[in-house]
């Protein structure tokens, strides 16, 4: 028996932690990222319903995390999408297959029974009995690298940000945006045509971020439309419970005071394997080797997707992750149904697949 509860995102079911009784299931999904989103898809398609866990309380990963507005221009047949709306389609594709999300808790325990089977559980005291495994945890458990500051992490979440989720919030404010990379850059030059006022600060004039990023930014700092200077934020000031600015320190050591509203801070990810490291899977810089037909760890009924997983050649891409989990899928439907062969089938002319899918099969003159 399945266990399922009122769903929370849109086209799945999502399930409560903590359930007395393990949840038996043909496969589990470890993230809810893109390469997560279309797994489900792709056991869907071969009758494997999939249980999707992700330490995140959304599903989408770092494309809704971390850049939700950015534009991705490199997804097969799709121009131009933003990381929010790639994950409102997937989840969209993958409405018929019925997922159920546990979102907010991360994986702690993965052993191997001795039926074969895994068993499962997570941070929320959520437990399964499962067949199969696809870990597809990005770069693992990833946070921001903070601003180190004595006292300032008062501020996080509300005038201290490391990431935006609301462009809009920032209308008409007073910002400090800390970073040389692509995030710090192209934050930058999204906000200044709302904000009242920009300014970039890096701790030297040599950028991380694409040229062309670098060279804009410079030609709007020309026209006054925003600012750049170079320092490290070195202490804070505040009026009660409000940040109201913060100390730079520039390289001829003076330190300056710079008033805002908004502290923005986006010095790049810190990734942690976490658990991931002791479940005894094959790692190699901290990411999980797989053979690339497939995509197995050394752990038979493992198996790893997108950006957690490294083989010669490997391109971190999402359209990559997207051909493993169809690998990956078939490779795992044997652990499912040893008894069944599997054919491959196209959604363009399979009724079977039709019949899955929920549409009508084509009927041609």
């Amino acid at each position: 028996m399945e266990n399922t509860a009122a769903p929370t995102v849109p086209g799945a079911a999502a399930a409560q932690g903590g359930t007395r009784e393990p949840i038996v299931a043909d496969a589990v999904i470890i993230g809810a990222g893109p390469v997560g989103l279309f797994q489900v898809f792709e056991l869907g398609l071969l009758e494997i319903k999939a249980h999707v866990i992700d330490s995140l309380a959304e599903v989408g990963g770092q494309c809704v995390e971390l850049y939700p507005d950015k534009p991705i221009y490199d997804i097969p047949a799709v121009p131009v999408c933003t990381g929010q709306e790639l994950t409102d389609n997937l989840l969209k594709q993958i409405e018929p297959f019925d997922p159920t999300f546990h979102l907010g808790q991360e994986v702690t325990v993965v052993e191997r029974r001795d039926d074969q089977r895994f068993n499962v559980e997570t941070t929320a005291g959520t437990r399964f009995i499962t067949k199969t495994i696809f870990i597809a945890a990005g770069v693992g458990s990833f946070q921001p690298r903070t601003l180190k500051v004595d006292g300032i992490e008062q501020f996080e979440g509300s005038q201290l940000n490391y990431r935006v989720k609301d462009p809009a919030k920032f209308a008409g404010k007073n910002l400090v945006i800390c970073g040389g990379g692509d995030s710090a850059l192209d934050w930058a030059l999204n906000l200044a045509g709302t904000a009242e006022s920009v300014v970039l600060l890096h701790r030297r004039d040599e950028f991380r971020a694409a040229p062309a990023s670098v060279a804009k930014m410079k030609d709007m700092c020309d026209k006054y439309e925003m600012q750049l200077l170079i320092g490290q934020v070195t202490g804070y000031e505040s009026e009660g419970d409000t940040l109201s600015g913060i100390k730079v320190t520039g390289a001829d050591g003076v330190t300056r005071r710079l008033p805002l509203d908004h502290l923005l801070v986006f010095f790049g990810l810190s990734p942690k394997l976490g658990p991931i490291a002791e479940w005894g899977l094959d790692i190699e810089r901290k990411q999980l080797k797989v053979g690339t037909e497939r995509f197995e760890t050394n752990v038979p009924g493992i198996f790893a997707v997108g950006d957690i997983n490294t083989y010669p050649g490997k391109k971190k891409l999402i359209l990559s992750g997207f051909h493993e989990a169809a690998l990956a899928a078939f490779a795992a439907a044997p652990y499912i149904f040893p008894d069944k062969k599997i054919h491959m089938q196209y959604t363009t002319t399979s009724p079977k697949l039709h019949k899955i899918l929920g549409v009508e099969t084509p009927v041609f003159d």
